[in-house]
C-alpha cells in the first residue's frame, strides 16, 4: 500500500511578516534594553529598531505643544508620528516647549486652513487629482496629499492626519523628493534622493509588505548623497537631480519605468562650482544656486546658457520667478534681486536691488509674483520687499523678544498667510498672521501711492491675492 501523501506544510509565519507600522506601534511600548535587543534579533528588526517613531519617546522630542497664550479662538493642535498639524483661521502667537536643540530642523508648509510641520524631513503637496489611482474613496473637503520623508529611510503618505502609506528601499535617510509628480496620468511616480547616492522612483497607488510593490526603479550614477531634484518644465518625465559633489544629472524616467535597459535612462550631465544651494526648472531652462553664483543651463543640450548672478562670497539661499525673469539669492548680511535680461551680455552680472537691513545669513526666503520675504536664524525679524523694485514694505517680529539667540528658523508663506518658528534654548514660538482679515502690521503709504498687495484686507474691493 502507498504510503499515504502529506499535506504541505504551510510556511512559518514571523514576526517580520507583520507591517513595519503595527511592530513599530508595539516597539513604543517596550523598554530601552528591549528595543536594543530588538535591533540585535535581524536586519529587518535593526532598521525598524532605529527609526525616529520609536526613539523619539526615550529622547522626548516631539512637539509637546502646550498653549501659552493665544489670540485665537479654537485653534485645534493634532500631531501624529512627528508631524504636528495646527488649525489657523485667525492670527495669533504660540507657545510652546521643546526638549532638543534638534527640533529646530524641521520644515513648514501650508495646506488649505492647516500649517504643517515635520520634524527633520522633507515635506510636498500634491494635487489629489494626480492621485486617483490612490484614493476612491470620499474625498470630500480635501484638495492634497501629503509626502513627507525622513532620516529613518521611509517615504510616507498621509490622508487625514494618518500615515496611509509607507516606502521604503532607501539605504539611508532620503534627503530629497520631487517637486512634483513625474509622467502621465494614470502612470504618475514619485521620485526620491537618499544619502545612499540613488535616485529611486515610486508608483504612490501601489502597495505591498514594506512597500516593496511600490519602488519602480531605482536610479544609479551619483557618487555622493542627492540632495536636490525637481522635474523638468518642458517635459513631465525628465527629472533633475543634483549631488552632494555638484554634480547634476538629468533622468527619463519614462524610459526607467518601462521595460527599457534602465542603464540609458541618464541623458544629460553637467557640474557646478561649489556647494548646492537650490535649483528651479523652468520650460527648457534649469537655474541652480551654488557656490556663489547662480548658472542657467538649457536641459536639451546640458550646455551653461548664462551666469544670472554673483553672491560673494557664498550663497545662503536661492529662489526664482522665471516668468518675470527675477532671481533673489540671499547672503550674508543681505539679499539681492536680479533681472536675468539684464544680465544675459554681461560678463559681470549686477543686482537690480540690494535688500540690506539683515543680521547675519538670509538662509530663509519666499518670491512669488507681489513679494519677497526673507529671514534667517540670526535675526528676530522676518523682512518683506516688493517683488519689481526691492522696497522693503515692512518687518514682521517673529519671537517673544529681538534679543541674540531668537532668530527666525523656519517660514512658511501662502499669499497673505505668513507662519514662522523661532527657537531658544528651551522653548519655541509659532507666529501666524493672516492680513487677508486682520493687517495688524499697515505699511505707511503716500496719498496717492497704490498699496501692495500683499496687505490688502479682503474688505477692500480690489483685494485679489
Amino acid at each position: 500500500m502507498a504510503e499515504q501523501s502529506r499535506s504541505p506544510v504551510p510556511p512559518a509565519t514571523t514576526i517580520t511578516d507583520l507591517n513595519e507600522d503595527c511592530i513599530a506601534h508595539c516597539a513604543g511600548h517596550l523598554s530601552l534594553g528591549d528595543v536594543c535587543n530588538l535591533a540585535m534579533a535581524s536586519s529587518a528588526l535593526k532598521r525598524l529598531a532605529y527609526s525616529d517613531s520609536i526613539w523619539q519617546r526615550f529622547f522626548r522630542v516631539t512637539l509637546a505643544f502646550e498653549r501659552k497664550r493665544s489670540s485665537s479662538e479654537g485653534s485645534v493642535y493634532g500631531q501624529t508620528r512627528g508631524v504636528a498639524t495646527v488649525h489657523v483661521s485667525r492670527p495669533f502667537v504660540l507657545d510652546f516647549d521643546i526638549w532638543m536643540a534638534v527640533q529646530r530642523e524641521h520644515q513648514h508648509i501650508f495646506s488649505t486652513r492647516y500649517v504643517i510641520i515635520k520634524q527633520e524631513s522633507l515635506l510636498r503637496l500634491f494635487p489629489l487629482n494626480e492621485m486617483t489611482s490612490v484614493f476612491r474613496g470620499d474625498t470630500q473637503g480635501e484638495k492634497n496629499v501629503l509626502v513627507t520623508s525622513s532620516c529613518d529611510h521611509s517615504i510616507r503618505l498621509w490622508w487625514k492626519g494618518s500615515s496611509l502609506r509607507c516606502f521604503r528601499g532607501h539605504n539611508g535617510p532620503v534627503l530629497s523628493l520631487s517637486n512634483k509628480l513625474l509622467g502621465e496620468d494614470g502612470r504618475k511616480v514619485l521620485a526620491s534622493g537618499g544619502e545612499d547616492g540613488t535616485v529611486r522612483l515610486w508608483s504612490l497607488g501601489s502597495s505591498g509588505k514594506r512597500g516593496q510593490l511600490a519602488l519602480k526603479a531605482t536610479l544609479y550614477g551619483h557618487e555622493k548623497p542627492v540632495n536636490l531634484m525637481s522635474v523638468a518644465g518642458h517635459k513631465t518625465s525628465l527629472l533633475v537631480s543634483i549631488s552632494r559633489d555638484s554634480k547634476v544629472s538629468v533622468w527619463d524616467t519614462g524610459a526607467a519605468t518601462s521595460s527599457a535597459v534602465r542603464t540609458s535612462c541618464c541623458v544629460g550631465m553637467a557640474s557646478v562650482p561649489g556647494t548646492p544651494v537650490n535649483m528651479k526648472c523652468h520650460e527648457s531652462l534649469l537655474y541652480v544656486a551654488a557656490g556663489s553664483s547662480a548658472t542657467a543651463f538649457d536641459l536639451r543640450t546640458m550646455q551653461k546658457v548664462i551666469t544670472a548672478a554673483v553672491h560673494q562670497p557664498k550663497l545662503c539661499s536661492f529662489d526664482a520667478i522665471p516668468s518675470k525673469y527675477l532671481i533673489r539669492t540671499g547672503g550674508d548680511g543681505r539679499a539681492m534681486l536680479w533681472d536675468v535680461r539684464r544680465n544675459q551680455e554681461s560678463l559681470k552680472p549686477e543686482p537690480i536691488a540690494e535688500l540690506d537691513g539683515h543680521c547675519g545669513q538670509v538662509t530663509l526666503l519666499h518670491m512669488d509674483p507681489y513679494k519677497i520675504v526673507t529671514g534667517g536664524p540670526d535675526n528676530a525679524y522676518v523682512n518683506v520687499w516688493e517683488v519689481d523694485t526691492g522696497v522693503q514694505t515692512n518687518s514682521l517680529l517673529c519671537s517673544l523678544t529681538d534679543g541674540a539667540g531668537s532668530g527666525c528658523d523656519a517660514m512658511a508663506v501662502d499669499g497673505c498667510r505668513i507662519t514662522t518658528t523661532s527657537y531658544s534654548e528651551d522653548s519655541g514660538v509659532l507666529c501666524f498672521r493672516d492680513y487677508n482679515h486682520d493687517a495688524t502690521n499697515p505699511v505707511t503709504k503716500l496719498e496717492n501711492e497704490p498699496s501692495s498687495k500683499f496687505w490688502i484686507s479682503m474688505s477692500d474691493d480690489d483685494s485679489d491675492d
